[in-house]
């Protein structure tokens, strides 16, 4: 496919998104284009198919369940229906879907499938990586809060003397999931950018800790 297919391709991605996407504070548009343009990036880095890894970032989650539905795993797999369903109707390469229906199933965290293919081992990094950083602070703040979250245990921000709870306190879901990503990442490429972006959060972490 030639740069100017997947351009027209790429445009129709993004309308559909904006008209399809249920959005909430850690899933919406902005997400979506920090994550293909993470993907972007990393396919370039690693090798991987442009024609496989852009549908399948900016479609992956065309759906998603509610945070706390009890079938919030399968969300992923809905997607990836819900993709394959779009790009035959718009009629995307046909060779391509069945590697871009895998990217998107297996980006999910909480689906725990692992990526079969370079393709879908950088979208699930880029999804990843925006969970991390500063961008990964401002977005574990803000669901925190709809979960109606503290910032931190007041006696014992750092969970020095009791069990970690990130549903009560927001620091916590820093040391539960987010500080273990980077052993997560499948690319070099992702894994040398996750570095970079925990150190930046426990820079953050260190001065949070100096204010209080």
């Amino acid at each position: 496919m030639n740069t100017e297919q997947l351009k027209h391709f790429e445009q129709q991605f993004e309308h559909y998104m904006q008209a399809e996407m249920v959005q909430d504070p850690a899933h919406d548009m902005s997400h979506v284009y920090r994550v293909v343009k993470t993907a972007k990036a990393l396919c370039k880095q690693e090798g991987a198919k442009l024609e496989v890894v852009l549908p399948a970032a900016y479609l992956h989650d065309c759906f998603t369940f509610p945070k706390n539905h009890p079938e919030r795993k399968t969300s992923s797999a809905v997607a990836a229906e819900k993709a394959q369903a779009f790009l035959l109707s718009i009629g995307y390469p046909p060779q391509y879907l069945e590697d871009i229906k895998h990217a998107i199933l297996t980006h999910s965290f909480s689906a725990n499938i692992s990526p079969a293919t370079i393709e879908a081992k950088v979208v699930q990094d880029a999804d990843r990586l925006d969970a991390i950083g500063a961008i990964g602070i401002a977005r574990c703040i803000q669901v925190s809060t709809g979960f109606g979250s503290s910032l931190y245990h007041a006696h014992d921000p750092f969970a020095e003397q009791r069990e970690l709870d990130d549903k009560a306190f927001t620091l916590d879901h820093f040391e539960t999931k987010l500080f273990k990503l980077p052993e997560l990442m499948h690319t070099n490429s992702a894994k040398k950018e996750a570095e970079s972006r925990i150190k930046f959060m426990k820079t953050f972490l260190a001065q949070l800790d100096r204010e209080m």
